[in-house]
């Protein structure tokens, strides 16, 4: 059988959906959004968060006095959050229990060629389960396997699934298996809290698979905290917590008897990092993929996100001690990136002609396992 993980950075992207040339244009946009909602999310709205909610509002051409700019809308639902005082706006609720309302990213036409190139690399794994990060929503994502998947002539999946989490932008992760990889069990962590509060920025999805020769799999998808939104050492921190988290849930079920877990995703972290020490080091028992002496790497390059150098190592299989005994084979898939200035540092599928095409900004890994 063959497992795989595959960011496809927001099914039906949003940031696509800007119709940005790159994640640099969007990523301010996004920074932006993700703080207004913050900022409208606290119990009491303090004279310094008016102020930056203000600021940040009048970034954005149309926010302030409209009600939307060309990316973000303000839905408000219940009492108004911005009135007019004379010649200015001001905010007019003092705390989130004030008014029933939030932040909308607008979405536009997404680049088709991009969510079928998607489809492309998928068609290219030939997987038996496909863990998806950034996906929207499960309706969402059932559409994109009978339709998108269809239209590039790739076999849709069986089984598809999917859990909400954490994140406000419907930035979440899933499964999708062909016939005889049954969904037996989902277990959501998206609540599970530690001493400073909730943990997962997503959610740590826990499934069990029955493969068809009645082997027990245990899949823990991952899309840890992103390196965006926060100072350094809070992001650190967060995906520290996050990671400390999953080993609990992994050696969890490694004392109960079970053999064959996976633990994978995007973590956002190089490997050689503090965050990753509970997965990787700490008395941890998992494996990595990419250091498996099967592993395949045709770009010989040592990373999976953007151009794929050392310091864009964030995405991962790590396996359990018996699951690593049963690799026949594993590896990366990049070509469903556009890397480099031209699109040339590392060959990509044909169907890839300007960056906009690009499937994702991440590879895609897989492994073939014996069970």
């Amino acid at each position: 059988m063959r497992l795989s993980t595959y960011n496809v950075e927001n099914l039906f992207d949003r940031v696509k959906a800007m119709n940005l040339s790159s994640w640099a244009q969007g990523k301010p946009i996004l920074d932006d959004y993700a703080r207004l909602n913050d900022l409208i999310n606290q119990p009491v709205y303090t004279n310094a968060i008016k102020d930056e909610l203000l600021t940040i509002m009048q970034r954005h051409s149309g926010l302030l006095t409209q009600g939307e700019s060309t990316y973000i809308q303000i839905i408000e639902v219940r009492g108004k959050l911005i009135t007019k005082s004379g010649n200015q706006r001001i905010i007019a609720k003092n705390g989130r229990n004030d008014w029933v309302g939030w932040f909308e990213l607008k979405t536009e036409p997404i680049k088709h060629a991009a969510t079928d190139n998607i489809a492309n690399i998928i068609g290219l794994l030939n997987t038996d389960i496909l863990c998806v990060i950034e996906a929207e929503d499960r309706p969402g994502l059932k559409l994109f396997n009978k339709e998108i998947l269809t239209l590039v002539n790739v076999t849709p999946f069986d089984h598809v699934m999917l859990i909400d989490g954490n994140d406000d932008r419907g930035i979440d992760v899933g499964i999708l298996t062909k016939a005889g990889y049954e969904i037996v069990r989902i277990t959501t962590h998206s609540d599970d809290k530690d001493a400073v509060g909730i943990i997962f920025s997503r959610d740590c999805a826990d499934y069990e698979i029955k493969t068809p020769n009645n082997n027990t799999l245990i899949l823990l998808i991952n899309h840890l905290k992103s390196k965006g939104y926060g100072s350094q050492a809070d992001s650190n921190a967060k995906r520290l917590r996050q990671a400390t988290r999953v080993r609990e849930i992994y050696d969890g079920y490694i004392n109960k008897g079970y053999q064959y877990v996976a633990v994978l995703g995007d973590f956002n972290e190089n490997p050689g990092n503090p965050p990753l020490d509970p997965l990787l080091r700490s008395g941890s028992t998992l494996k990595d993929t990419f250091t498996h002496s099967q592993f395949v790497n045709p770009e010989n390059r040592p990373g999976t996100h953007g151009n794929c150098a050392k310091s864009g190592r964030l995405d991962y299989i790590l396996l359990s001690p018996a699951l690593w005994n049963k690799v026949q084979a594993c590896g990366v898939e990049r070509r469903g990136i556009w890397a480099g200035a031209n699109g040339t540092l590392f060959p990509h599928i044909p169907q890839i002609n300007t960056p906009t095409d690009a499937a994702s900004d991440h590879a895609a890994l897989w492994v073939d396992l014996n069970i």
